[in-house]
C-alpha cells in the first residue's frame, strides 16, 4: 500500500484534535494498518519522556499507545512549553535548545521545517498511514505566512484535511 496521511485540525484549542487523531489512529490500527501520529509542533506546559529520555507531547505519547507503537519525539520534533514571563522554552527533536521570547521564536521558526520534514519523512517511510495533528485553529492570521503546524504544513506533505468543531467554542 502506498503511504497515505491525514491531517486534523479544529476551530480552535480544545476543539477535540487530540481526541479525534486518538480515535483515528485506532481505528487505523484495529483496520490493520500500520500507523502513526504526528504533530509537527506542540505548545504544552508538560511533557512525555520517551524510553531514550527525549521529550515530547504527551497527546502524541497517547497516539502512539493507540497505535500500539512506542512514543518516538519524530512523533512531534518541535514542542514549545512556557516558562512564564513570556517565554517559552524550545525542544527540537527532543532536546532544549534554549528559552525565546515569542517574537524571537517567530523569527526562528521558518530553519525548524527541515526538522519538521525529517521526522515527517522518518514516520512516513516506516507507516501505512499518518494522522496528522494541527495546533489551535488553522485561521490564525498572526501566524499564517510562516505556518509550520496546520494548513502550511499540509501543504507541505500534501495531506488532505479534517475540520472539528466544538459548538461550545464557537464550532
Amino acid at each position: 500500500m502506498k503511504h497515505k496521511n491525514i491531517m486534523v485540525v479544529g476551530t480552535s484549542s480544545g476543539a477535540g484534535k487530540s481526541i479525534t487523531v486518538t480515535g483515528l489512529c485506532r481505528a487505523f490500527f484495529k483496520d490493520g494498518y500500520t500507523v502513526s501520529p504526528f504533530k509537527s509542533q506542540n505548545m504544552a506546559l508538560n511533557s512525555y519522556i520517551t524510553k531514550d529520555g527525549h521529550e515530547m507531547g504527551r497527546a502524541q505519547a497517547l497516539q502512539a499507545m493507540a497505535c500500539e507503537i512506542e512514543a518516538h519525539y519524530t512523533m512531534n520534533p518541535i514542542l514549545l512549553k512556557p516558562t512564564g514571563d513570556r517565554m517559552i522554552q524550545v525542544i527540537v527533536n527532543g532536546k532544549s535548545i534554549g528559552n525565546m521570547g515569542g517574537l524571537e521564536y517567530g523569527d526562528y521558526k521558518s530553519k525548524l521545517k527541515k526538522d519538521i520534514i525529517q521526522a515527517y519523512n522518518m514516520i512516513k517511510n516506516e507507516n501505512q498511514i499518518c494522522v496528522i495533528e494541527g495546533a489551535g485553529s488553522p485561521v490564525e492570521l498572526n501566524i499564517k505566512q510562516d505556518d509550520i503546524v496546520n494548513m502550511g504544513l499540509a501543504e507541505m506533505v500534501d495531506a488532505p484535511v479534517i475540520l472539528v468543531a466544538d459548538i461550545d467554542r464557537g464550532g
